[in-house]
């Protein structure tokens, strides 16, 4: 890291003391560190504590005529190659989502056109509200990038995810950030790689106002998108009827049942990489009612199923247009790995990420997974991860698989 020039953002919470240690670390490794500080920062830590362990002027007041005059925010946010938010508290994290520009601190991070890394810090209930999570999940899909939080004891006493990453742990995260810089540049790992992805259910009609379906909720296949446009790729999103909003850049094609979902993904190709990551409905009614059924004296009617398209032994079929790479999703109740394994060969793709479903694991709808890379001749297991990082972490490994082809 020796010369790179990183914006530290220091905000309002007892982890910012780990943001000494952090400059520290960082210059080290012949970095060159530079520091905003908020107004509540300064509760924490001293100015003068950080601009010692700089050996830089500190930044803090957005009307400074001597600040703007010698280094406007806007130059401020671009000299950087790199923005680091460390604290990252729940406050900042709903301001950059907002775009609020009421600081010197949000001002440069909605000026600059540079990457930023956030390292969030906060109580367990703040960082389990929907709001955070909403606000995080946002930012992940305009691009930036998150290193932890850690379970642990808070300093308020509760116990829980919520503490900041070891300075240790940010220092690896910005080199892996300034590695993959190197390798590939601006555009990305995956840059001038076509990914389709398939995400949430299908809806199979049985009249206009019933349908067959299930629990996915899109979650998964929506991050996974975004991580893969964030490392360069092109991803085209066949996505079911979800709540999830469009991840920033991505081409979204929604459709509604099995059969458009299968049209949709030929339409789509040619592709380097597809991955199949919706819940597709493994059956239709074979005759959808064109009117609404009415109950009857006779009790309910009797409905004939069709078996849908298998989309994922579509894809992997050989031929012309079959994708480099196919990564097929396994959600099983039982068995998991056997299952999947089984999968793998009867659908033909080469990868298969599986997981456990069952009643309590809060997989469908969840925020986090507990996933098994699984291929021809190797079984990963990965942590329990939120699926914005497990998003992240497939784009690596099918960047890295990329790379050795």
């Amino acid at each position: 890291m020796r010369d790179r020039r990183i914006l530290l953002v220091i905000a309002g919470g007892i982890a910012a003391y780990k943001s000494l240690d952090l400059i520290r670390r960082l210059r080290e490794r012949g970095a060159r560190v530079r520091c905003i500080l908020t107004q509540a920062a300064t509760e924490f830590v001293t100015p003068l504590a950080v601009s010692a362990l700089t050996e830089d002027k500190v930044y803090r007041d957005l009307f400074s005529l001597t600040d703007e005059s010698e280094m406007g925010h806007i130059r401020l946010s671009r000299d950087a190659d790199l923005l680091v938010v460390a604290p990252a508290t729940a406050n900042i994290l709903a301001r950059m989502a907002a775009g609020l520009a009421d600081d010197l601190a949000t001002t440069a991070l909605l000026a600059t056109d540079k990457p930023v890394l956030v390292a969030p810090a906060m109580n367990v209930r703040m960082w389990d509200h929907p709001a955070t999570r909403d606000n995080l999940a946002l930012l992940q899909r305009r691009g930036v990038r998150v290193v932890g939080p850690n379970p642990g004891e808070m300093a308020c006493g509760e116990y829980g995810p919520g503490r900041m990453s070891e300075p240790l742990e940010i220092v690896a995260a910005v080199e892996a950030y300034f590695e993959e810089f190197d390798r590939f540049g601006t555009g990305g790992a995956l840059h001038d790689r076509h990914v389709i992805v398939t995400s949430g259910p299908t809806h199979e009609p049985i009249d206009p106002v019933r349908y067959i379906a299930n629990r996915s909720s899109g979650k998964q296949g929506h991050a996974i998108a975004a991580a893969l446009r964030q490392a360069g790729a092109r991803v085209t999103l066949i996505s079911g009827p979800t709540h999830e909003p469009a991840p920033h850049g991505v081409a979204v094609v929604p459709i509604e049942t099995a059969d458009e979902m299968l049209a949709a993904c030929r339409a789509a190709l040619p592709a380097d990489a597809a991955i199949c990551a919706a819940a597709v409905a493994d059956w239709r009614v074979a005759a959808p009612s064109g009117h609404k059924i009415k109950k009857g004296a006779g009790g309910p009617p009797p409905l004939a199923l069709a078996e849908n398209p298998d989309i994922l032994a579509t894809l992997s079929a050989p031929g012309p247009d079959r994708p480099a790479l196919v990564v097929g999703f396994a959600a099983e109740t039982e068995d998991v790995i056997a299952h999947a394994q089984a999968k793998l060969a009867r659908k033909g793709c080469d990868w298969i990420l599986a997981n456990d479903v069952s009643p309590g694991t809060q997989a469908f709808g969840g925020d986090s997974n507990i996933l098994h890379l699984i291929t021809a001749d190797r079984t990963e297991t990965w942590p329990r991860l939120s699926k914005a990082d497990i998003g992240t972490r497939l784009a690596g490994a099918i960047a890295r698989h990329f790379e050795k082809a």
